[in-house]
């Protein structure tokens, strides 16, 4: 008999499908297939995307999470899109809930392993600053160190909530710590903006090391508006459409 924890092979088939189905959905909709205000039904999707209703089920309700999608009045779900205020609020949000996420650290005390993954982390992100060009690969390494460290900030919080909450705030790409990186990277102050952003991580960590909890929230929101920054220097610049998830935003 199996194991009542173990999954039979239908579940799995389910799962599998979950998975296919909400990745390609997701695509679609960040790809600006299925453009904002668009109307999503199960059966247009089952017949889309090949797949039966419980998977397609399970991927809407996920997207609907996820901020992505909205409940339609007269029945199924429309493709949400966002303005400028929109992207600048959930930027802000980011930033509120990693402040509180590097104040409960600092507050419940970083581990010696914890405080070593941190410093690896930007000894890292010095290491690719201090190349002489920051060409593709290097802007790539870039971005998953960045994420990394803000991944580590959090689970330093030791907080299900406050993971939960970050969670779905950035599945809006737009929204998440490296969302604006792509857009920084093409700026004229490139260089000089990732600078920033290396200092003002140094300065996280040593505010959470020394257990200076108010310090370490408040520069961590702080850091968060770097991205806000970039974002109006996008729409000054009229290069919103490289932002991930662009097909989103609605012009202003």
């Amino acid at each position: 008999m199996p194991n009542s924890m173990e999954q039979t092979p239908d579940e799995d088939n389910t799962s599998s499908q979950t998975t296919r189905v909400l990745a390609k959905l997701r695509q679609l909709i960040l790809s600006g297939e299925l453009a904002p205000g668009t109307r999503i039904v199960e059966q247009m999707l089952v017949q889309r995307l090949n797949a039966s209703r419980t998977p397609v089920r399970a991927a809407l309700t996920r997207l609907d999470y996820e901020g992505l999608l909205e409940a339609n009045p007269s029945g199924g779900y429309l493709i949400r899109g966002f303005s400028a205020d929109d992207v600048a609020d959930a930027i802000e949000a980011r930033g509120s809930l990693e402040g509180l996420a590097a104040r409960l650290a600092a507050e419940r005390g970083l581990g010696s392993r914890q405080l070593r993954e941190l410093r690896e982390c930007l000894d890292g992100i010095d290491e690719l600053l201090a190349k002489p060009e920051i060409d593709e690969t290097t802007f790539s390494s870039y971005v998953e160190l960045n994420s990394r460290f803000h991944q580590l900030v959090v689970e330093a919080a030791h907080s299900k909530v406050v993971e939960r909450l970050l969670d779905q705030a950035m599945q809006l790409p737009f929204a998440s710590p490296s969302g604006m990186v792509s857009i920084q990277a093409v700026l004229p102050e490139a260089r000089a903006k990732l600078l920033v952003a290396q200092a003002q991580h140094r300065t996280v960590v040593d505010a959470i090391a020394m257990r200076q909890s108010g310090r370490a929230e408040a520069l961590m929101q702080e850091h968060a508006r770097i991205s806000t920054h970039s974002l109006r220097t996008t729409i000054i610049n009229r290069r919103l459409h490289l932002l991930p998830g662009a097909a989103l935003i609605r012009p202003s």
